[in-house]
């Protein structure tokens, strides 16, 4: 009698998402070998020994089928967790795009918006944003469209901070973790220097309305420094918010204050310096002879570096607040962001209140 045989053929994938597992069932055969008269009991050990052979087949067939199984199983449920984090990304990324597509559609309304409110203005004989210097007679003829968006701009940074100052508020009475703190103070540095940058290109479109602070409201612009806030000065108004401080933070801090207050000083006398210049060239040759194109070509070369002036200005100012939050601890920093922006805030209710102050009748 010949011993029997068994095939078996491994599960195999087929594709990348569907595996596909084919086995081949083993079979057996049995061959007489033409002796009839084998005596009985060769016959009875010749069935026992295909009947053990048999259930070995089977146990080694069955047992590694399983296993195979759950083999093939787990690389299936990791593609379906991923196919699964896919769909999720793709649809937060979808949401994403069309939250930004509405805050697009709804800024460009607000401009169109405020572009017809500049024009009803404009007809009533009155001027917004840009002064009285826009013609000879007192009264603008067009508006910058730089300024005015920068306008909308800052309108809106504006009720930015006032939502960062009350969530830094919040966060400090509720002792939340320093990671978490941290995070609040880059979101606060990360703004102002947004405004920088805005600053920037409202001077491309308009240095004189940047200058005169127009954008702010009147207590600020009594302030007012090349644009914005006097970094020395600052400091002396926060220094007394930020107390308690190590005797190394003292020493740091008066040190850039006296760096503040000599780049201050530079600045400043480049300002009183190119004031000059500017007055010479638009003086130049005689009066009286009408003709002035040459000495305003030579003026308006001179306003280029008006520009960098504001730049620089704001470069102080970043580089101020930048060394500050190095020289803070992280609780430190939160409280002068908080400091500062309560500081313009009272700034700005000052203004309010001295706008709608009783006024005795003429």
């Amino acid at each position: 009698m010949n011993s029997h045989s068994t095939q078996f053929v491994t599960s195999r994938r087929m594709s990348a998402y569907e595996p596909i597992h084919q086995m081949s069932m083993w079979g057996e055969s049995f061959m007489d070998n033409g002796s009839l008269n084998a005596s009985a009991s060769l016959i009875m050990d010749a069935d026992t020994k295909l009947d053990n052979q048999s259930e070995d087949a089977s146990q080694g067939l069955l047992g590694p089928s399983s296993k195979y199984d759950q083999e093939a199983t787990r690389p299936t449920d990791k593609v379906q967790r991923r196919l699964a984090q896919n769909r999720e990304a793709a649809r937060k990324s979808r949401m994403r795009k069309k939250a930004y597509v509405q805050q697009l559609e709804t800024s460009r309304l607000k401009l169109v918006q405020l572009e017809q409110e500049l024009d009803r203005a404009r007809q009533q004989g009155l001027y917004i944003g840009s002064g009285l210097d826009a013609n000879p007679l007192g009264y603008s003829g067009s508006m910058n469209s730089g300024v005015a968006a920068f306008e909308m701009e800052y309108g809106h940074w504006v009720d930015e901070q006032n939502r960062q100052i009350s969530e830094l508020r919040t966060a400090l009475q509720a002792q939340i973790s320093d990671i978490e703190l941290r995070f609040l103070v880059d979101g606060g540095m990360s703004h102002y220097f947004e405004l920088f940058s805005m600053k920037s290109k409202a001077a491309k479109a308009d240095v004189f309305y940047v200058m005169s602070g127009m954008w702010k409201t009147s207590a600020e612009r009594f302030f007012s420094w090349i644009g914005g806030f006097r970094p020395s000065e600052l400091l002396k108004v926060l220094l007394p918010q930020l107390c308690p401080l190590a005797d190394q933070q003292l020493l740091d801090v008066s040190s850039l204050k006296q760096s503040c207050q000599q780049a201050e000083d530079a600045l400043s006398q480049g300002m009183d310096k190119l004031q000059l210049t500017l007055a010479s060239a638009v003086a130049a040759d005689h009066p009286g002879e009408g003709i002035y194109v040459p000495q305003m070509a030579i003026a308006m070369e001179k306003l280029e570096a008006l520009v960098d002036f504001v730049n620089q200005g704001d470069h102080l100012r970043k580089e101020t607040l930048q060394q500050m939050s190095r020289i803070l601890t992280i609780r430190q920093a939160a409280r002068g962001l908080l400091a500062l922006g309560e500081y313009f805030q009272r700034l700005r209710a000052l203004s309010s209140l001295w706008t709608t102050r009783p006024r005795e009748p003429t």
